[in-house]
């Protein structure tokens, strides 16, 4: 192999500024498109968004009444959405009269709920003519404030719900229903904890709020870029260096970023020289990242804002959730792991060495306390803490330690040292931006949580949930294997069309009910479901992940997704194992840390093992490479192992390992050497 040198931090001109341009467009796909301001709109914007931030905290550790925190939750929402995301591209960097007219009115219309009090949820099944003409209003708000932050898809979806509601008499069985008039439905939607005001906006004004102020108090006091440094260092010199270091760094910028877009680009950025320097090709490349990208969702302490609603609608612990999630995503990063060094040997890639600008130790040791933020939720939940109060917690720890350095302080030196004014300095410190990165990251996902709590309220008023559910389970013929496969389809047709988070709150309500009909433990129906929602970031028309790494690497979209697929696919077949068997939900580690000293350890380190080799069987069939190239009967061999293995059964065991070993020794008994291939 030829040898070259490259440096960890590579030119910003290796990737070129349109590149870099169309990035962006996949996140404003994502997020919204965004206003930019100066001056005093600027200012007031801001000032606005630390204000919600200031609010969120104090209501993280002071007693705030529920009805009140969700209403302010949504008020400041809707104010700062018709602010910051204009009604069309050519509106953008300012703000329009319009604007100010519905930012005000979300305000009102949320500042009546809390003036009436509980007079106004009182009569939530006869409301009078305010009540409708703000609960029609507040809908569409919520409906417009979704178009803005996230695109047509989930507001009409949502509108199409509503429509359900409204003509239920009218529908062929066995989707019809009394139906719904419109002061019942405002009565439902607007004046009750069920509707918009539901779980999912609980959800998200106690918890996502916070964990979107955590990633911006690490993101701003320079953990993401430390982060990415230590795993360049830790993992550079070799083939497998750079993938390697993809890996681990998307694993380590989950906190920080607690978007897969976003960490697709801000690894791609950086990382993408380096993966064309061993040899990647532009897809092969963009695969990667998209797939790194996606693993900041599925990936403990943080995961993505579904798994804030998990815990709530199974009322456990977000640490059992963190629990739960451990194994899979060990899985996940085994996968990616294997494809990484089967590439090497696939592509024939060339060694690196790095011009190290700082070594990992020298790095651990100037900035060891960003890994002591990440880790510290967990360290507060295992103390007893609530999850609000550890990412609280966990917040302040990441402020008081970023002052240990000068560069990575969110309050800058100079006030300290009494070389800057304080009231000057601190408008334009880190803390500021962070306060107001916390709550703008937050916008598109509340936004979606008020319109999916109209998705479920439809669902609670009418019983769809149980009808569809019956129809599944009927089609189905009550196998629980068929079943798993039409949810799992379910969930990535409505995941096609919505974010992750919508996508598994509209299929935690719809489709759960049937898995958890034939006697699959709830925690495990919903983790299914969170998984396969998750792979709405990798599916087209919807693959943000993998089309902002094809904007980088110049590399086609589409391939870029079906490479992304090759890496993913290994790991999206393990929910099927702890779905379909009672010993499958052992790599769920039993869902409970109060159940996990009765567990069933022998049991749990089998059903991994055997995740594990199944695993690393698809990678290689997938690939069509162990360690030289397979042939096709080899290839199909690890194919049908892989298969086997994560379908839970004695019998489908021992058939798989021995296609894996029949597999291997055909691999080993081979004496030609791999030939290069493309």
């Amino acid at each position: 192999m030829s040898e070259e040198v490259a440096r960890i931090h590579p030119p910003a001109s290796e990737i070129s500024e349109e590149a870099l341009q169309r990035a962006e467009e996949m996140i404003e796909q994502e997020e919204g498109v965004q206003n930019k301001f100066t001056g005093a709109m600027a200012a007031f914007v801001t000032l606005s968004a630390v204000v919600m931030s200031l609010f969120h905290l104090y209501a993280s550790y002071e007693i705030v009444r529920t009805e009140v925190l969700r209403a302010t939750h949504v008020a400041f929402v809707l104010f700062l959405s018709f602010l910051i995301f204009p009604v069309a591209r050519r509106f953008r960097h300012r703000v329009m009269p319009w604007d100010w007219l519905l930012a005000l009115l979300g305000v009102v219309i949320c500042a009546y709920l809390v003036w009436q009090g509980d007079d106004f949820f009182d009569r939530s099944i006869t409301p009078n003519d305010w009540d409708v003409v703000f609960g029609v209003a507040l809908i569409v708000l919520v409906l417009e404030a979704m178009r803005r932050s996230t695109g047509w898809i989930m507001p009409v979806i949502t509108f199409c719900f509503l429509l359900y509601a409204f003509f239920g008499p009218y529908l062929p069985a066995p989707w019809t229903h009394k139906g719904y008039e419109i002061p019942r439905l405002i009565g439902h939607m607007y004046m009750t904890l069920e509707g918009i005001f539901g779980v999912a906006v609980d959800v998200s004004s106690s918890l996502i709020i916070l964990f979107t102020i955590y990633g911006a108090f690490l993101q701003y006091s320079g953990a993401g870029k430390f982060y990415i440094d230590f795993s360049f260092a830790a993992m550079g010199g070799k083939p497998t260096g750079a993938g390697r270091t993809v890996v681990l760094a998307s694993f380590l910028l989950g906190g920080p970023s607690g978007s897969g877009v976003a960490t697709t680009v801000t690894l791609g950025s950086v990382a993408y020289p380096m993966l064309a320097k061993v040899g990647y090709g532009k897809d092969a490349a963009g695969g990667l990242l998209s797939a790194g990208g996606l693993g900041a969702i599925i990936s403990p302490p943080v995961l993505g804002a579904a798994a804030f609603l998990i815990a709530e609608f199974l009322k456990i612990s977000y640490l059992d959730v963190i629990l739960m999630a451990t194994i899979p995503t060990c899985l996940y990063y085994l996968a990616l792991f294997a494809m990484v060094e089967i590439d090497v040997r696939k592509f024939g890639m060339k060694d690196v060495t790095f011009e190290r600008v700082e070594t990992a130790w020298n790095l651990t040791k100037k900035y060891w306390f960003h890994f002591l933020s990440l880790i510290s939720i967990v360290v507060f939940m295992l103390w007893g803490f609530s999850p609000v109060l550890s990412v609280f917690w966990a917040t302040i720890v990441s402020a008081v330690t970023s002052l240990l350095r000068r560069e990575t302080s969110l309050i800058p030196y100079e006030i300290f040292e009494g070389k800057q004014a304080l009231g000057r300095g601190l408008w334009n410190s880190g803390l500021i931006k962070a306060l107001e990165g916390g709550s703008r990251g937050v916008l598109n996902v509340a936004a979606t949580c008020a319109g999916a709590g109209i998705i479920v309220g439809v669902v609670t008023l009418t019983g769809l949930g149980l009808k569809f559910s019956s129809i599944v389970l009927q089609y189905a013929g009550g196998s629980l294997l068929l079943t798993a496969i039409y949810t799992s389809l379910i969930v990535w047709i409505v995941g096609l069309a919505v974010p992750v988070t919508a996508s598994y709150i509209i299929c935690a309500v719809i489709a759960a009910p049937a898995l958890i009909a034939l006697k699959v433990p709830d925690f495990a129906a919903h983790m299914f479901i969170f998984y396969y929602a998750v792979l709405s970031e990798v599916s087209p028309p919807t693959a943000l992940s993998p089309f902002a790494a094809a904007a980088i690497t110049g590399g086609d979209p589409y391939k870029t997704t079906l490479q992304c697929w090759k890496y993913t696919v290994p790991a999206f077949l393990v929910p099927f194992m702890f779905v379909l068997d009672p010993s499958g939900t052992g790599l769920l580690l039993t869902g409970s840390f109060k159940t996990l000293g009765q567990a069933n350890w022998g049991s749990i380190a089998v059903v991994t093992i055997t995740a594990a080799i199944g695993v690393l069987a698809l990678a290689a069939g997938f690939q069509g490479w162990a360690w030289r190239r397979t042939t096709l009967v080899e290839r199909i061999m690890f194919l049908m192992a892989g298969v086997l293995l994560v379908y839970p059964g004695t019998l489908a065991d021992v058939v798989g390992f021995g296609l894996v070993v029949i597999a291997v020794a055909m691999q080993w008994l081979r004496k030609v050497p791999a030939t290069r291939t493309s």
